[in-house]
């Protein structure tokens, strides 16, 4: 990228911190800034930092980033870059880096002098940071000196000075985010070594090292791919059986656009395109993704007629059908990215579009030429699933044309509620058929319907989609959602706001509950995203003493319950083994009851949906190594699971 450092020719200096407005409005609404106060808005700022040390990186001047997680929950960002310009900008007669950390949209991101391409949140990252933080730190390492500067909650507390002398270059930068802003302020290794561990693959020969200092033993890892998005690719299939050795790498430039990509096929039935511009996700996609997909799907086509792959009489494949089992990275780099909403979930420049169809392509057409062997496999995965998709098209009009001649019948074993605003309406989805009696006797008739399930419903991880719609416990499900799934998928026709999962604690019922976020992640995603899903928590053990009764939902509660009554011969402790234990009244007082009962909702966060996606090839793929690996790493996170 050594070319690519300068396209205008200037300096980066004090001047090219270009100031657009004030900060005053960060503290008040930070929300607006950073997406929420939760923990998600939290790991955001760790992020808003690093974004400016990997921009050093994108432009050729970085190839070390630190991160390191203090006992004291406050974090510090170094890099060996050029280093904040430390000389005073002309237009705030302030020293620069006291401009980037204190005035909002100020940054070497406007105006094109500094970068050439940039990621961050719309140029505010750092005093954004600033602003939310109880206080901040800059070290700047420049020219033999070490340049000094603390705010605390966005103020200056003294003027920048020389704090010492060193040999080094680049920016340190340390905080502490502010707990009165915060609803936590404790930061999740996890989360944050997938977003590092993301950025690196995404920078090629970055080195990201993460260091966790509040264990007893201190925690580092080392994120650092010469191969970058390839290598990306080859983490992301792990645990999948790839159809071909290559990972097929696509690589070039047209005007301003810099296009990478990089993809392969497995022999699974789900698709896995993830795209990023300026290294930040685009879970919707946008002009670059439709670029990509054009090319995919008419190079294929091109290909397959070309050399007798298709017969004369079949149809086109569908971009679905060649993207069955499909893992790759889309990575643009523009200089003036557009972006739909202030979240950046999806691009909108047309010239991103026409530069990724037109570098695919070319490159991909020649990779098949020179590989006819994987041309082939891939062509002929495709056709096997055109007629599998054939197949369950017949099988969803064959619905559609019974539910038309039946009034929309509902399932069976359905008990529906009698309230038709689906805004007062929710579902249990329970197994077996005696919790699915005790559930339906326990129920509000008005809001509550029950759909109990019989056994485990079908793995769709390991199904294409024919047989997945041949299923019967799958379609009452869709019958009774109402929203169908895939391209029939309407949120709005939705008949519950609440879709709640109700099995038991043991491991039938956390395998039971697995399935079906299983199949609502991979065929109603947006069930999930919208916050329709929901976990039922009924309890562990029922507590009796003179008449009275406790219900606890772990074991903490039944030693405060047994703390508070006197631990005596006259305590009677149940351990529920199964919803099937409780009668209609104790369902609906622990479990069932809006005014007592407790609920897991289900997230899901669109910025991680690789390492999601990965997480269910693991645990639900046909690789048992990777599954047990993934049990024994998080098996101290998980509570009273009878064996």
């Amino acid at each position: 990228m050594g070319e690519e450092r300068n396209i205008t020719g200037q300096e980066y200096g004090a001047d090219q911190i270009q100031i657009l407005e004030g900060l005053e409005a960060v503290r008040k609404r930070p929300g607006m800034y950073i997406g929420s106060t939760s923990s998600k808005g939290l790991h955001h700022l760790v992020y808003e930092i690093v974004d400016n040390s990997v921009d050093e990186a994108l432009a050729g001047y970085c190839d070390t980033v630190e991160v390191f997680i203090h006992k004291d929950n406050s974090i510090t960002v170094r890099d060996n870059g050029r280093g904040i310009p430390v000389g005073i900008n002309s237009k705030a007669g302030l020293p620069a880096v006291e401009v980037v950390f204190t005035k909002l949209h100020a940054g070497g991101k406007f105006g094109g002098g500094g970068y050439k391409v940039s990621g961050g949140l719309h140029g505010v990252g750092a005093s954004v940071v600033n602003a939310l933080s109880t206080w901040l730190e800059v070290d700047i390492f420049h020219e033999g000196k070490i340049y000094r500067q603390r705010y605390e909650r966005g103020r200056v507390m003294y003027p920048l000075e020389v704090a010492g002398f060193c040999e080094k270059r680049g920016t340190e930068v340390r905080f502490l985010p502010d707990d009165t802003i915060f609803e936590d302020t404790v930061f999740d290794f996890d989360i944050l070594k997938q977003r590092l561990r993301e950025m690196a693959f995404l920078t090629k020969n970055l080195k990201i090292i993460l260091t966790d200092e509040r264990p007893e033993e201190t925690v580092s890892m080392t994120f650092h791919y010469e191969g970058g998005i390839t290598e990306y690719v080859q983490y992301l299939n792990k645990n999948k059986t790839p159809l071909y050795p290559e990972i097929i790498y696509c690589e070039g430039k047209k005007g301003n656009v810099l296009v990478e990509v990089a993809l392969q096929h497995n022999d699974s039935f789900n698709e896995g395109v993830y795209s990023f511009v300026n290294n930040i996700t685009t879970p919707e996609g946008g002009t670059h993704l439709v670029g990509f997909r054009t090319a995919l799907t008419k190079t294929f086509n091109d290909y397959a007629r070309k050399n007798k792959l298709l017969k004369d009489s079949e149809q086109n494949l569908t971009g679905e059908d060649i993207r069955e089992g499909l893992v790759a990275i889309v990575s643009i780099k523009i200089p003036e990215p557009q972006f739909e909403g202030q979240t950046k979930q999806k691009l909108g420049n047309s010239e991103a579009r026409g530069a990724v169809d037109s570098i695919v392509s070319e490159q991909l057409t020649y990779f098949l030429e020179q590989n006819p062997s994987v041309g082939k496999v891939i062509c002929e995965k495709a056709v096997l699933a055109q007629r599998a998709r054939e197949a369950a098209r017949k099988a969803r009009d064959l619905t559609r044309r019974k539910s038309a001649l039946d009034g929309m019948s509902l399932p069976g074993k359905l008990a529906d509620c009698s309230d038709k605003n689906p805004a007062n309406c929710e579902i249990y989805i329970v197994e077996g058929d005696s919790a699915g009696g005790s559930a339906k006797t326990a129920r509000s008739r008005a809001t509550q319907a029950i759909l109990p399930l019989r056994g485990k419903i079908l793995n769709v991880e390991k199904a294409r989609l024919d047989r997945i719609l041949s299923n019967a416990e799958i379609r009452a499900m869709i019958t009774a959602f109402g929203t169908g799934i895939h391209e029939d998928f309407d949120i709005s026709k939705l008949r519950y706001d609440k879709i709640i999962i109700m099995t038991d604690a043991d491991v039938d019922g956390a395998h039971i509950a697995t399935l079906l976020l299983t199949f609502l992640y991979r065929f109603m995603p947006d069930l999930i995203r919208e916050g329709h899903v929901y976990l039922a928590q009924p309890p562990l053990y029922k507590v009796e003493k003179n008449k009275k009764v406790w219900y606890a939902y772990n074991d903490q509660e039944l030693n405060q319950i047994l703390v508070d009554i006197g631990r005596d011969g006259n305590n009677k402790i149940q351990r529920y083994k199964g919803l099937g234990e409780m009668d209609a009244s104790q369902l609906w007082e622990t479990t069932m009851d809006p005014e007592k009962r407790i609920l897991l909702r289900v997230n899901m966060d669109n910025d991680a949906a690789s390492e999601l996606d990965l997480t269910f090839d693991t645990l639900m793929g046909d690789r048992v190594e990777p599954r047990r690996e993934f049990i024994e790493a998080n098996a101290k996170y998980v509570q009273n699971l009878d064996v």
